[in-house]
């Protein structure tokens, strides 16, 4: 049998493993967004290895943006306009310039502005309007830490290779 304290050592372990996975990127917001981002982090952890986001149905587009990274978009997801938290319509990456070295960063929802009538809300968000691209667009950064907040659309620590 094991002792006590050995007991109580691996109990704490196992604790402070599974309190390591299921982290997120940063730390909670006093409005408590991160319970509502599980369906999202759920569906989207796989797509972590870049190679994967293709057998979702997500195609890189051929330019990565500054302060957001490259986009991955599913076509299928963009042409409904319904918002659902387990389907974003862009995946966001960063990273150098072959697709296995790039990390998942953030996911983006996405709405044609035709779509719809008035913007779409999402955890207590209201979708910013794009008037070039004519969408409206919500960004969450649950890969990595955005210092200007969570659902913010530009990460200044996401770079793009020179």
């Amino acid at each position: 049998m094991f002792s006590r304290p050995l007991k109580a050592a691996v109990a704490a372990a196992i604790a402070g493993a599974f309190s390591l996975t299921a982290a997120p990127a940063q730390a909670a917001p006093a409005d408590d967004a991160w319970a509502a981002l599980v369906p999202t982090y759920a569906a989207t952890g796989k797509y972590a290895y870049e190679p994967f986001a293709p057998t979702g149905g997500y195609a890189r587009t051929n330019a990565c943006v500054p302060h957001m990274g490259y986009h991955y978009v599913n076509g299928q997801l963009l042409a409904d306009p319904a918002v659902d938290p387990a389907k974003p319509e862009a995946l966001l990456y960063e990273g150098g310039s072959t697709t296995s070295t790039r990390k998942l960063v953030g996911v983006e929802w996405i709405v044609p502005d035709t779509a719809v009538t008035t913007a779409p809300t999402l955890f207590g968000q209201t979708f910013s309007h794009d008037t070039v691209l004519k969408v409206y667009s919500l960004h969450a950064w649950i890969y990595k830490r955005n210092p200007d907040g969570l659902f913010t659309a530009f990460n200044p620590t996401v770079t793009c290779p020179a």
